[in-house]
């Protein structure tokens, strides 16, 4: 850990010509605490779970919540380690989100996406870095990618007008991240990021969903926004190690890799911890389930264990085929090499693939749990309604994966309309 202090310490003197500012020592009092941040979060997992019912009708995370998770510092996972980051590798944060989503799935949503915004945030040139973390290192981004917005070219940068939708954890980030579209001078689309600080737009609250409701997924209004060059990358530099921030982090083992698969990575992992934790759920109810009009045990009756049992063989093959994605995300960044496309295609279709098995194994079981699984006061009900809900992201729908995949592996060109 001093080494990498002493080199931060270095890097910033050569870019900058000035000391390295106190907040950056935190690095070493993060990663002093030897218990694994898997650990930290089953420790607060009881009081998370308490706070499902009540995260629900808030429609957003709870400010608890929140304060629980900053303060065993998992909102720095991907963070550099020289504002105080982890830099964690990418299996190991998934563990944590998976089990973090048995016990409130929304707050697993939303606070996954202020995770790997940082890893995103890093992409970018070292001044926008720094005017997020060295005045807050504990701020982070939500954001809203599809490219809602009207852009203006200005001198020095863009004006924006938008109205930017599901804005998971917006409540409790500091900046948005959005895109839009820029032409060059042939007339072809530039996608591209901008990050803008939350003084410069309105959060609308629209947020009213039937499922993955603490997620305060709501909707980011901005108005004449200004976007100065340095806050705004290309989506295809961060896929290529071509953004601004590429060279930033020589030793890093998690920013040499595309932004893509880092920001998905929750949204299977939350599936996996909804279908696991109905699992469990399931048992539960199922150990002393009587049939109300006959008093027979059917809880323990064949049906009810070839249900059980199918299901959890499904649940542990998405598992098994989202670590082994996962482990190859990690191996990919340590060597500093980039994923070819059909490599990427894997990647992609892989999570949804995974996600379309968890949903199955959480229909399958529901189907089976009685009448009671879907009163309100149920966990069963949340989970069944979570699970469904994983699979309606853009990034997780299997339709369009088979799609991807498909033209993947017959050799041929990707379509530009599926992203």
């Amino acid at each position: 850990m001093q080494n990498t202090l002493l080199m931060a310490v270095e890097f910033y003197k050569d870019n900058t010509g000035t000391d390295l500012p106190l907040c950056y020592t935190r690095a070493k009092e993060s990663n002093t605490n030897n218990k694994s941040m898997l650990d930290r979060v089953k420790q607060v997992l009881p009081q998370i779970a308490a706070n499902a019912e009540q995260a629900e009708k808030l429609r957003h995370v709870p400010d608890e919540n929140i304060a629980l998770l900053k303060k065993i510092g998992l909102h720095r996972a991907f963070q550099p380690k020289v504002y105080g980051g982890l830099e964690m590798s990418l299996p190991e944060f998934a563990d944590c989100i998976v089990t973090l989503a048995g016990a409130c799935a929304g707050t697993a949503w939303a606070f996954s996406l202020l995770c790997t915004h940082s890893h995103q945030i890093a992409m970018f040139g070292h001044q926008i870095q720094d005017e997020i973390w060295l005045n807050n290192p504990d701020a982070t981004a939500s954001s809203s990618i599809a490219p809602f917005g009207k852009v203006v070219e200005v001198d020095g940068g863009i004006i924006l007008n938008g109205e930017y939708g599901w804005s998971s954890g917006c409540d409790h980030a500091e900046y948005a991240i959005v895109g839009f579209n820029r032409f060059d001078d042939q007339g072809n689309k530039i996608y591209s990021f901008g990050i803008v600080p939350r003084q410069d737009y309105e959060i609308v609250d629209n947020w009213f969903a039937q499922a993955i409701k603490s997620s305060g997924s709501k909707q980011l209004k901005l108005v004449d926004v200004f976007i100065p060059e340095y806050r705004i990358s290309k989506a295809k530099d961060m896929m290529e190690g071509k953004s601004a921030g590429a060279d930033l982090y020589p030793d890093s083992k998690i920013f040499h890799t595309p932004y893509r698969p880092y920001f998905a990575s929750g949204f299977a992992a939350v599936s996996l911890g909804v279908a696991e934790r109905m699992v469990e759920a399931f048992k539960d109810k199922q150990r002393n389930r009587v049939r109300a009009y006959t008093g027979a045990s059917v809880g323990l009756a064949t049906p009810a264990l070839m249900r059980i049992a199918e299901s959890t063989h499904q649940v542990a093959a998405a598992r098994a085929l989202l670590e082994k994605t996962w482990q190859d995300h990690k191996l990919h960044g340590e060597q500093h090499h980039y994923p070819n496309a059909e490599t990427l295609a894997f990647w992609r279709t892989n999570q949804a693939y995974a996600v379309k098995m968890c949903i199955e194994a959480v229909d399958r079981l529901m189907a089976g749990a009685g009448a009671t699984s879907f009163l309100d006061n149920s966990e069963l009900q949340r989970l069944f309604r979570d699970s469904h809900m994983t699979g309606a992201h853009a990034y997780t729908d299997y339709d369009v994966c088979a799609q991807i995949l498909g033209r993947a592996v017959m050799g041929m060109e990707a379509d530009p309309t599926m992203v």
